[in-house]
Order: structure tokens, then sequence, then C-alpha cells
């Protein structure tokens, strides 16, 4: 699996729908889908790169007019799915946290930070309990991280930033907390 595909829906209704159009049109794996906050639902698909554009294209047409945000990702760095899937724990030298104003904006930003420097990836938290917003942290020495977060940045529409933050030196407790 080399390649992400996302369709994010203001409908649970067409969100399933679309769920099924999507697995139906190509050979992809479904890596979620789910309601989201408020009244959101989310497919996260992931394969190789011309199923998951085959899938995507499939679900954007199904998704309409309730399509609030799509993505497709090829050569999605390695250390994306498992922060999606509920993050890794590491030893945090500085700390980096970026806040989006939607699931996919969060992992766009979250692949180009990772693929800009020498950081790691801790979790990716996408939109439950969020109002539909993403928060990234990531760790690594203060400079790496200070690229990764720029480049996160840089890479979504400035309107889909809520905030950011660098945490040079992070509390031993707030340390635990982010690897919980």
């Amino acid at each position: 699996m080399n390649a992400i595909g996302l369709i994010e829906l203001n409908s649970i209704a067409r969100g399933i729908s679309t769920w099924d159009t999507m697995v139906k049109a190509a050979s992809v794996e479904l890596l979620t889908a789910s309601t989201l906050c408020p009244g959101k639902y989310i497919i996260l698909i992931g394969g190789d790169v011309g199923a998951v554009k085959t899938s995507v294209e499939r679900g954007l047409e199904e998704a309409d007019p309730w399509l609030l945000d799509s993505l497709i990702i090829p050569n999605i760095h390695n250390q994306v799915f498992p922060a999606l899937t509920g993050g890794t724990a590491y030893d945090i030298e500085a700390l980096g946290i970026i806040e989006t104003m939607s699931v996919s904006s969060g992992i766009i930003c979250a692949d180009a930070a990772v693929k800009s420097a020498s950081v790691n990836l801790i979790e990716i938290r996408i939109a439950m309990g969020l109002g539909g917003k993403s928060s990234i942290y990531l760790t690594g020495e203060v400079g790496s991280v200070e690229a990764a977060v720029k480049a996160g940045l840089e890479a979504i529409k400035p309107d889909m930033i809520v905030d950011s933050t660098i945490i040079a030196s992070p509390h031993g407790n707030l340390c635990l907390e982010i690897n919980e």
C-alpha cells in the first residue's frame, strides 16, 4: 500500500453510500469509515496509486453535493499509517503540534511535515471530540521540528490552519500524556 485516499462529507447517509461505491470501484483497502464530530462522515482507503485514484474519483461523484473535502496522497510516508491508527510512543525531544480545520488538511499537513525533516509522527488525531478538526503531534530536534511544522503548514491552505506551536523541551508529564 503506497497511497491513501479520503473523502469527507457532511451527510452520514451519503457517506455510507459513498463508502460502498468506493470499495466496489477498485481494489482498495478500507482503513476507516466512520461518523465524526459534528455530523460528518469520512472514508479513508489505501492501496496502489491507480486503484486509490479510481476509487476516490467514483466516490466524489457519489458524494456530490455533500462533499466537504477529499485527498489522494501517492507515495504516502510510512509514518502516517501508524500515526492515524493510534499513534506511536517516542522519546519526545521537542514537540510540534499543528491544528487544522479538517481531516484531509491534517493528513496532508502531517505527510508533508514528516517528509520534510528528520522528525517522528507521534499521532494524527482526527475529528472525534475535536469538532471536526485534526491535530498532529511530532517530535525530533528543535530545528527539525521547526522545519517540519513550517513545511506542514505550507502544504495546506491558510484558511485550514487553526494554530501551531513548538515546545522546545516539554515537561515529562506532558510527554507521558502525548504518548498515551
